[in-house]
C-alpha cells in the first residue's frame, strides 16, 4: 500500500462515496465510460509451439521448460486506437501450484532493444520453488524479437561510438550519427514516433488485460528497472510484487544515458586487470595491475594512429572503447577470460602480427561493424530518441567531449559523445513524471558499470517504502539469478513467495577473489 496521512485517506474515501453515491443516480449508460481498447484487452490468445524451426534453439528451450507462446494484438498508436495494429509476442511457463498461485510474472531483460520471451527458463530455475506459484511470462517489446520488428537496416549493431582523437574524428561520427537517423527515417519514419517506454508500457497493461488479471507481478533488469518505473507510474494498482534490477534514477534516464558511468567502468577495468596481471602467464598481459592497464593503453594509442586488422574488421579509435565497454559487464571468470583474451588479440595486431579474433572478440566486432544485428540497435536507439529530446548543436558533445577526456581518455569519449538522438525528430510525448514512491525491491551491485549503484541508492532514498539488496564487491550489471549469490537471489525469492519486503535494506557480499 502508498502510504498516506490520515487526512489524506479520509479525503480519499470520502471523494470516492461521493462518486459512488452520484453513479447511482445516473442511468446505466452513463455510469462507465466505454473503453476505447475493449477489442484488445478482451482479445482471445492463440497459444501456440515457441518453436519457429529447426533451427531455433530458443523455442527449443522454452518448449523444454513446458512453455506456450502467443501473439498479443495492440495498437500501434494508442491515441487511435481503431487504426494500425500491431504484435508483441510472448511465452508463458504456467504455474503448477495453482491452489498456491500468485498470478503472472512479467520479465524485461533490459536494453532496450532486448528480447526478452527467451527468458522465461532461465528466470524461472532461478526462482526455485516458488516459480511453482507463477505463470513466468516473457515479453519481446513492441518492435523487439518476435514482436512486429524494426529495422533500419543499419550497418551496425549499436549507434555508440568514441568521438576520436581530434576534430575530425568527432566530424566523422557526427556525420555516421547523422546518416543512422536519417536511414531510419527512411526506413521506418512512419513507426518511430511510436517506439517509446510509455507505449511499451501500454502494451505490457495491454498484456495483463488479455491474460484476464487484474494485476501483474514484474521483474525488470537494467533498462527493464525504467520500464517498471514508468508502468508502476501509468498504471497505478496495477502491480503486485515489484522487482528493479540495475536501478536507474529516473531523473537521469536521457538520450546520454552513458554519461557518468566513466567512474564505475574505471573501477571495473581495474579490478579485471588485477585479474589478468595474475594471469599474466596465460594472458601475457602484464604482471601488474599497473602493466596490464598500460598495456590496453597501447592498444587504443596505437589504434588511434592505424586501424587494426583483426580477421575481416579494422578497429579503429571509434571503436576500441566500444570493445572494452562490452567486456565490462559481468563479474566472472569466464567473462574475464573472454575479454583478457580479446585485449591480447588486439595487442597482437597493434604490434603488426596477424591476429584472428577469438569468438568473443569476433561476435563483438560483428554487433559493431557489421548489420547482423541492425534490429536491435535501430530497436533501441528509437526508443532512447523517441522518449527524450537530445541537445541538437553537436558544438554541445565535442565541448564535453574536450573536457572530459583529460581525465579519461578511453571512455569519456563515447560516454560524452552525441548519438542519433542529436538528428531524431522530436518525441511526441514527455517522459513520464515516475511516482514518489514504490513498495517494491530493488537489486544492485556497487560497481555496476552500466545502471551504476548511486541510481539504485537515489531510487531507495525517493522511495521509502522500499527495499534495497546491495551486492558489495562485485562489478556485476543484473544480480539476481545471473551472479549466483546465495544471499540475493534468497531475498528476492523470499520476496516472490510472500509479497513482504525484507524488515529493512539487505547486504550481500560478493566472494573474494583469488
Amino acid at each position: 500500500m502508498l502510504s498516506r496521512s490520515p487526512g489524506t485517506a479520509s479525503r480519499l474515501t470520502l471523494t470516492l462515496t461521493a462518486a459512488a453515491l452520484a453513479l447511482t443516480a445516473l442511468p446505466a449508460t452513463a455510469r462507465a465510460a466505454p473503453d476505447p481498447l475493449a477489442r484488445f484487452h478482451h482479445q482471445r490468445l492463440a497459444w501456440k509451439s515457441c518453436v519457429l524451426g529447426p533451427d531455433d534453439p530458443a523455442g527449443k528451450e522454452l518448449e523444454q521448460a513446458g512453455a506456450r507462446c502467443a501473439d498479443v494484438t495492440v495498437p500501434l498508436d494508442y491515441s487511435e486506437p481503431g487504426g494500425r495494429t500491431i504484435t508483441v509476442a510472448i511465452s508463458r511457463i504456467r504455474a503448477t501450484d495453482t491452489a498456491h498461485r500468485v498470478g503472472p510474472l512479467l520479465l524485461n531483460g533490459g536494453g532496450p532493444g532486448g528480447p526478452s520471451l527467451g527468458d522465461a527458463p532461465s528466470v524461472r530455475e532461478a526462482m526455485k520453488d516458488v516459480a511453482a506459484r507463477y505463470d513466468v511470462v516473457g515479453v519481446d517489446p513492441r518492435f523487439v524479437g518476435r514482436s512486429t520488428p524494426l529495422d533500419c537496416h543499419w550497418p551496425t549493431g549499436t549507434a555508440w561510438r568514441g568521438a576520436g582523437e581530434d576534430r575530425a574524428g568527432f566530424d566523422r561520427t557526427a556525420a555516421f550519427s547523422k546518416d543512422l537517423a536519417e536511414r531510419c527515417r527512411s526506413r521506418a519514419g512512419d513507426v518511430l514516433p511510436h517506439a517509446t517506454t510509455r507505449n511499451t508500457a501500454r502494451d505490457m497493461d495491454v498484456v495483463r488485460a488479455a491474460l484476464g488479471e487484474r494485476r501483474i507481478s514484474y521483474l525488470g533488469y537494467s533498462y527493464g528497472s525504467y520500464l517498471g518505473e514508468v508502468y508502476t507510474s501509468m498504471f497505478p494498482g496495477r502491480t503486485d510484487r515489484v522487482v528493479l534490477d540495475g536501478v536507474i534514477d529516473p531523473e537521469r534516464y536521457s538520450a546520454r544515458f552513458w554519461r557518468g558511468v566513466e567512474p564505475a567502468n574505471r573501477q571495473a577495468l581495474k579490478r579485471w586487470a588485477s585479474w589478468a596481471a595474475a594471469r599474466d602467464a596465460t594472458y601475457g598481459l602484464g604482471r601488474t595491475r599497473g602493466e596490464v592497464l598500460a598495456t590496453v593503453e597501447r592498444v587504443r594509442t596505437a589504434a588511434a594512429r592505424t586501424p587494426l586488422r583483426l580477421g575481416d574488421h579494422r578497429l579503429d579509435a571509434h571503436v576500441m572503447p566500444i570493445v572494452v565497454l562490452n567486456g565490462l559487464s559481468q563479474d566472472n571468470d569466464d567473462a574475464y577470460g573472454d575479454f583478457a583474451q580479446g585485449v591480447r588479440d588486439m595487442l597482437g595486431a597493434s604490434q603488426g602480427r596477424r591476429a584472428t579474433p577469438s569468438p568473443w572478440l569476433a561476435r563483438v566486432l560483428d554487433f559493431v561493424l557489421t548489420g547482423a544485428k541492425s534490429p536491435y540497435g535501430s530497436a533501441q536507439t528509437a526508443i532512447v530518441c523517441g522518449d527524450n529530446a537530445a541537445p541538437r548543436d553537436p558544438e554541445v558533445y565535442w565541448r564535453d567531449v574536450q573536457r572530459a577526456r583529460v581525465q579519461d581518455p578511453l571512455f569519456a569519449p563515447v560516454t560524452d559523445n552525441l548519438n542519433p538522438c542529436t538528428y531524431w525528430d522530436r518525441p511526441r510525448e514527455r517522459p513520464t513524471t515516475v511516482r514518489d514512491d514504490l513498495p517494491a525491491l530493488l537489486v544492485n551491485a556497487t560497481g555496476d558499470p552500466r545502471t551504476y549503484y548511486n541510481g539504485a541508492t537515489t531510487v531507495r532514498s525517493r522511495w521509502p517504502s522500499s527495499r534495497l539488496v546491495t551486492l558489495r564487491g562485485a562489478d556485476q550489471h543484473g544480480v539476481y539469478g545471473v551472479f549466483g549469490s546465495a544471499c540475493v537471489d534468497d531475498s528476492v525469492n523470499a520476496y516472490l513467495a510472500t509479497g513482504r519486503l525484507p524488515a529493512r535494506d539487505v547486504e550481500c557480499a560478493a566472494p573474494e577473489r583469488r
